[in-house]
């Protein structure tokens, strides 16, 4: 008697692990992609860096306000409203007088180009990017 596996059971064996592996994949990966979360963070620099030019150029105060539960940010004058991925964290270091409330909050730019400083961090799971305002000189930066 020959002993051996029959195709019908080789298929069992695969849909099986066709099904284990759609239900585990998911796991390992983060809810959003390395690209998405770069991304979002050089829509907030460059955000940044508007409100920054703004504050320069037209000699008053600007700021970038950042709504922390709603994942999104606007300029000061602008009246785009910039969307932020949904499953992100996003968390902004600011000075005490420009939180507005727990959730909402500013990042100032003076006329000579300097800021109050500050940082907003948007990360997934382990993997984060921060963007680092300088306060004296308004410098921004994306730090991994």
């Amino acid at each position: 008697m020959q002993r051996g596996v029959t195709l019908l059971e080789l298929l069992i064996v695969l849909v099986i692990m066709a099904i284990v592996a759609a239900f585990t994949i998911p796991m390992f990966g983060g809810p959003v992609s390395t690209s998405q979360l770069r991304q979002a963070a050089r829509e907030i620099a460059a955000g940044l860096r508007l409100a920054q030019s703004e504050a320069v150029s037209q000699r008053r105060e600007t700021f970038l306000v950042v709504d922390v539960a709603g994942r999104r940010f606007k300029v000061d004058n602008d009246p785009r409203e910039h969307k932020l991925p949904d499953k992100a964290e996003l968390k902004l270091f600011t000075a005490q007088n420009d939180l507005v409330s727990d959730n909402v909050g500013a990042i100032r730019f003076y006329p000579d180009g300097g800021s109050n400083g500050g940082r907003i961090t948007i990360a997934s799971g382990s993997r984060k990017f921060d963007v680092d305002v300088d306060w004296l000189t308004g410098r921004v930066a994306i730090l991994d």
